[in-house]
């Protein structure tokens, strides 16, 4: 069983309430078993929602309570990155999954790399706070790019 970003499926659940379908990892599932999730949806955020990024470090900063979520406002979300994470995390179990498909850049499923935390477009090297969790269960993590 194979946990997927539900964006990367063509679910309108991206912050800005649009997805990220990529046919190609369409066509690799094809074949094979898989559930999709929405970790910021799962952590209670709606959509659409105010662009996040984690400040200040990565997915495993925030789970150690060394980093922050905020979104482009200044709210704080952290909390719903990490419900969300933990949510995402117990379907993953759930269903045995062995392998998680997830959207590069997101403050959530981010696997190499994520928005640096100045809502400028760059990025920086890391992930994010679902992948994190995910990856420290020995979950093997993919994004759209290795398609």
């Amino acid at each position: 069983m194979i946990l997927v970003s539900a964006c990367l499926l063509g679910v309108n659940c991206k912050y800005n309430g649009k997805n990220n379908k990529n046919q190609k990892i369409i066509d690799y599932l094809k074949d094979k078993r898989f559930i999709m999730v929405c970790p910021e949806q799962l952590g209670g955020l709606t959509t659409p929602r105010v662009a996040c990024e984690i400040i200040s470090g990565c997915g495993q900063d925030v789970l150690e309570n060394k980093s922050k979520v905020l979104n482009k406002n200044g709210e704080d979300v952290t909390e719903n990155f990490i419900k969300g994470a933990y949510e995402t995390l117990k379907i993953a179990q759930d269903f045995n999954c062995k392998e998680a498909i997830l959207k590069e850049k997101s403050p959530s499923c981010g696997v190499r790399q994520i928005y640096d935390g100045t809502f400028s477009g760059n990025l920086k090297d890391g992930c994010g706070v679902t992948a994190f969790i995910l990856k420290s269960k020995g979950i093997n993590l993919k994004n759209e790019n290795d398609f």
